[in-house]
């Protein structure tokens, strides 16, 4: 509100208070004159009964005239034809005609007060507001604190109301004021006291209140930055919200998805089409007690009522969550709460009442790639036509999160234009998947030269690669994206075994793609309690997906077996983890490589959603010469006695020859030394001694 409201607002503060001091004033007792008796006044008629304004959601019981003495007294008072009384009133009635209307009249129709609930309320916030007053209280109430009971009400204020103190009507279920309860006194003697933030708000000071304010926090931005599909499900949803003005409770919102970025946004943009400020609140800060929940719910209501707000309930681990706080929120969920949107991972099992669901999801493809191009196109980048396909392929970005790489790869190289790999580093440091507890990074060191495979292997190696690097050309721009949503992940099992190099292909390939590798930990997400196994592997295929990272699922015979017969239930629930694992690597657009060194043991359904088999043999005489040339790093010192074809001929994998260079270096550092055939060789006998194969001391003279 500006200065001038504010003054007008004090000034009929001021009414209002000389108003009250003149009814107080006409209840104190004058002494008497030897004057002749007076016939007593005739009583005063009846007052009319009103309907009843219910705030809660309570049953609505008829209005109560005040008790029989404190509606005479009241009466009395209100003929008192005093011109002072008189005046006070008219100045009141001029003080509020101001435009927006005072706060006090502001926050009466609001709540729907009745003129003796506002002036009970102005009663007890006069207290707060003008201490001279509370000296006037303590005369009248026989020398108690100076804070008006609820009986001076109804002997002071005019058209009293016993109902206006019941537990439904607005001054209490609003917490306007609250009676102090001391001993065993009777509601009417209790004091009354006005609730601080309403007391501010009288002043004009219209701030969320601080027993809110610690459990939400502002989520307002700004204009969202909205794909055209997404601004469609705003539209929809202000739609919906127009449609239903009729309803007397204001339907809830669902904004069901995966990415919480999104559903903000799209809530941001309805909010602020309706004129409302978003503050968000967490599943979790819910109280569970059922008196603690009740007050918050209250509190919001009447704060919604008093500020241009609606809120934002982060609800993505519903699904997740314990018995009390979904039942907190269920409750909370099913009040009144005005405008609200709740977001979900996934449809609730129990439709909310009074709900309304829309789906939302990040922006699509095309849409990415667009972003891209527009904002490469003032010659950002040296090649905005090949970043942009680039990009919007590898890394899934809602547009707030493009901007954001955008300012990083700029903040990283100031001087244009753009490199695609500073673009790039930028949207992969602003995408890392947070899997520490679910995955191991994988660091790619390895590159093509230290890959030793025959030339079928390599080339679909290389296949891999060439897919990952131009599928938004072949599913976006040639179509095959428009046909089905399913099966636009590439997947490639590596088969062979231990030690053929499965691990170090799939690094090559997240070098050759400068995309993350993320080895999957099985110990932790598989998990003996059901349903935690499915919600592990959901947060590792979901945070993949954003980042664009490469999911490399070692020994995938243990997770992805064969499915068997049901005869325990123990089986039954086993069997519903492939299933999910079947359909979630189906819907996965990003690159998931499978290795095993038994291949027999997967399920015949997932040879069929698989595009690549690699078959890593193991190495011939050949190929281990080649690993044994490689084995040893160009820094570490090598005598010239060593003989890589008679080291070829044991019968080895990469793994192993790997194990037996480093073993023979760390013997050669200890001598001071280097490398020799000798080490090598003893090196060999140790590694075949480990693997219990037989040693031939005649291969080693």
């Amino acid at each position: 509100m500006n200065d001038d409201w504010l003054q007008a607002n004090n000034r009929y503060l001021a009414a209002s208070f000389a108003w009250l001091r003149e009814r107080l004033t006409a209840l104190l007792p004058v002494a008497p004159t030897p004057s002749a008796p007076t016939a007593p006044p005739a009583p005063p008629p009846a007052p009319p009964r009103r309907a009843w304004l219910s705030f809660g959601d309570a049953a609505s019981p008829p209005a109560l005239a005040a008790p029989a003495g404190a509606a005479a007294s009241a009466a009395a008072v209100t003929g008192v034809s005093s011109g002072a009384a008189s005046a006070a009133a008219a100045a009141r009635d001029e003080a509020a005609r101001i435009d927006p209307p005072p706060a006090l009249p502001m926050l009466a129709e609001r709540l729907g007060l009745t003129p003796f609930e506002r002036d009970t309320l102005l009663l007890a916030a006069a207290a707060e507001i003008d201490p001279g007053i509370a000296a006037l209280y303590a005369q009248l109430q026989g020398g108690q604190r100076g804070t008006p009971t609820f009986a001076l009400a109804l002997q002071a204020l005019p058209d009293a109301s016993w109902d206006a103190l019941s537990p439904q009507r607005p001054l209490r279920y609003a917490r306007l004021v609250e009676p102090v309860a001391g001993g065993a006194a009777p509601l009417v003697a209790m004091p009354l006291r006005a609730d601080e933030r309403i007391v501010h708000y009288l002043k004009g000071l219209n701030v969320l209140d601080e027993r809110l304010a610690s459990l939400l926090a502002p989520a307002d931005g700004g204009t969202p930055p909205l794909a055209p599909s997404q601004r469609a499900v705003a539209d929809a949803i202000l739609a919906q919200l127009q449609a239903s003005g009729t309803r007397a409770q204001v339907p809830l919102v669902e904004l069901i998805g995966v990415d919480g970025g999104s559903k903000l946004d799209v809530a941001r943009q309805v909010a602020g089409a309706l004129g409302r400020h978003l503050q968000r609140l967490a599943i979790d800060a819910l109280p569970a007690a059922k008196a603690e929940l009740d007050a918050l719910a209250r509190l919001w209501q009447r704060e919604r009522l008093l500020l241009p707000i609606a809120l934002y309930i982060d609800a993505d681990e519903l699904a997740g969550a314990g018995a009390e706080t979904v039942a907190a929120f269920t409750a909370f969920a099913s009040r009144d709460v005005g405008l609200a949107f709740v977001a979900l991972r996934d449809a609730p099992a129990r439709a909310l009442p009074q709900a309304l669901a829309f789906d939302v999801a990040k922006p699509t493809a095309r849409e990415q790639h667009d972003a891209w191009r527009d904002a490469l196109a003032d010659g950002a980048t040296a090649d905005a036509a090949a970043a942009a396909p680039l990009l919007a392929g590898h890394f899934d970005l809602s547009l707030r999160d493009l901007g954001q790489a955008l300012t990083l790869a700029r903040a990283a190289a100031p001087e244009p234009p753009l490199a695609l790999a500073s673009l790039w580093a930028a949207c992969r440091r602003l995408t890392q998947p947070r899997l520490d507890q679910l995955a191991q990074r994988i660091e790619a060191r390895a590159g093509w030269d230290d890959l030793v495979l025959g030339e079928e292997a390599a080339a679909l190696l290389r296949q891999i690669a060439a897919q990952v690097r131009r599928r938004f050309l072949v599913y976006e721009d040639w179509g095959y994206a428009a046909r089905s949503a399913r099966g636009l992940g590439i997947s490639a099992l590596f088969s062979g075994e231990s030690g053929t190099g499965k691990t170090m292909a799939a690094e090559v390939i997240a070098r050759e793609l400068d995309l993350a590798l993320y080895r999957i930990d099985l110990s932790a997400v598989v998990s003996k309690y059901i349903g935690e196994t499915e919600k592990n592997l959901r947060r590792v295929f979901d945070a993949a997906e954003q980042g664009g990272a490469i999911l490399f699922f070692d020994e995938a015979d243990a997770l992805f077996g064969k499915r068997s017969e049901v005869t325990e239930s123990h089986d039954r629930y086993a069997n519903i983890e492939i299933n999910y694992l079947l359909q979630r690597m189906e819907a996965f657009t990003g690159l998931a490589i499978l290795a095993t060194n038994m291949k027999s043991a997967l399920d015949a359904a997932f040879m069929r959603r698989l595009r690549f088999v690699v078959n890593f043999p193991y190495p011939g005489p050949a190929e281990r010469a080649r690993m044994w040339q490689r084995a040893l790093p160009e820094a570490v010192p090598r005598g010239s006695d060593i003989d890589w074809t008679r080291l070829a001929r044991f019968n080895l994998s990469g793994g192993n020859i790997h194990a037996i260079a480093l073993n023979a270096a760390f013997l050669a550092a200890a001598r001071g030394a280097p490398v020799t055939q000798a080490l090598l060789l003893a090196a060999v006998r140790t590694e075949l001694r480990k693997l219990d194969r037989p040693v031939q001391e005649g291969e080693f003279r």
